[in-house]
């Protein structure tokens, strides 16, 4: 499966205009495709028109918090020849939908491990709908004026969806479900944040915890030194670091203050509790100075690893990464593991 890369540097704007450029044709294509493929998503008619106040109120938040990456959307839809309004679309796909809207077969299986003795490592699984894997990209991005470089998984235009960066904190997330969904910082918006603006898991939670995001969310984040798992629920964070070294998590919350709200669906807590269970006992049985190939075979096993089922409306692992925050190395199988080849981009 190919893999489009973009490596750019500058302004906000013309981080976006590069990557809106290099990837024109497809972007196009995909906003015309079902509506960015969101109308084979949704149980009624949708049109552009109809998602725009939306997509404005989200626009207007996210603009007033981050106004750097709102420059970098106007980069992107100069670069791609699209309008603004669209140019956010691809950044609100799955906020504009709500976590009503689209059936779950799974939404991620992540986990970090750090130690003295460890390599450190954050590694996931990428479990998405609408056959997504077609415009996988990875972003190579340093911000003039700013101290590091941040490499980015992306799709279909987003800003960033995980990844890393040059002072080696790396970033991973897990969809968790509290119904609580309002205009604000898109998750995946927010981790780029947080991969341009801190250096550490300590700089990236005091950061964290002055964003309000709009979805809930769990973000695993890593360094050379720290292991965590943040979970996000309405306006409220817990941060949780295990003893271990080892943060692991799927798709329902694990913080007791949060876990009366979980709104995940009984068949979705199976599918998660499972993923849960295999990710930790793979992780176990690995040394700690695994190699990524090593972690690979673990995300590559199932359920872990969602392999194609053809329902195009559920999710299905379309990538999966490992990063190594000491190598400074992002290791990429796109589509499912077991039939990709990995590329390991610098950080």
């Amino acid at each position: 499966m190919s893999v489009a890369y973009v490596k750019a540097a500058g302004t906000p704007f013309e981080l976006g205009r590069a990557h809106g450029a290099a990837l024109a044709g497809p972007l196009r294509a995909f906003l015309r495709d079902g509506l960015a493929r969101l109308q084979p998503l949704a149980d009624r008619p949708l049109t552009f028109a109809g998602l725009l106040p939306s997509i404005t109120a989200y626009r207007a938040e996210i603009t007033a918090a981050v106004p750097d990456l709102a420059e970098e959307v106007a980069g992107l839809a100069a670069g791609a020849g699209v309008s603004e309004d669209e140019a956010w679309l691809l950044q609100l796909r799955r906020e504009v939908m709500g976590f009503t809207g689209v059936p779950s077969a799974g939404d991620c299986t992540a986990y970090a491990r750090t130690g003295p003795a460890c390599l450190p490592v954050l590694a996931q699984t990428v479990d998405l709908n609408a056959d997504i894997d077609s415009h996988v990209a990875v972003l190579s991005l340093a911000r003039a004026g700013g101290p590091r470089r941040v490499t980015v998984l992306s799709f279909a235009g987003l800003l960033g969806y995980l990844g890393m960066n040059s002072d080696g904190l790396a970033i991973g997330v897990n969809l968790v479900t509290d119904g609580l969904w309002r205009p604000g910082i898109t998750p995946y918006l927010a981790i780029r944040h947080l991969l341009d603006r801190a250096g550490s898991v300590d700089e990236a939670l005091e950061i964290l915890t002055g964003l309000t995001l709009s979805s809930s969310r769990n973000l695993v984040l890593c360094d050379r030194r720290r292991a965590v798992y943040a979970e996000v629920c309405g306006t409220r964070l817990r941060v949780t670091e295990p003893a271990a070294g080892e943060a692991v998590h799927t798709n329902h919350y694990l913080h007791e203050d949060f876990t009366p709200l979980d709104r995940q669906s009984a068949p979705d807590r199976v599918n998660s509790d499972d993923r849960l269970e295999a990710v930790t006992k793979g992780l176990a049985g690995l040394g700690p100075r695994a190699g990524a190939e090593e972690h690979f075979a673990v995300l590559s096993r199932p359920p872990v690893c969602i392999a194609d089922h053809g329902i195009y409306r559920l999710e299905r692992t379309v990538a999966s990464v490992v990063m190594l925050p000491g190598a400074g190395e992002l290791h990429l199988r796109a589509g499912d593991p077991n039939h990709g080849a990995t590329e390991v981009f610098a950080v």
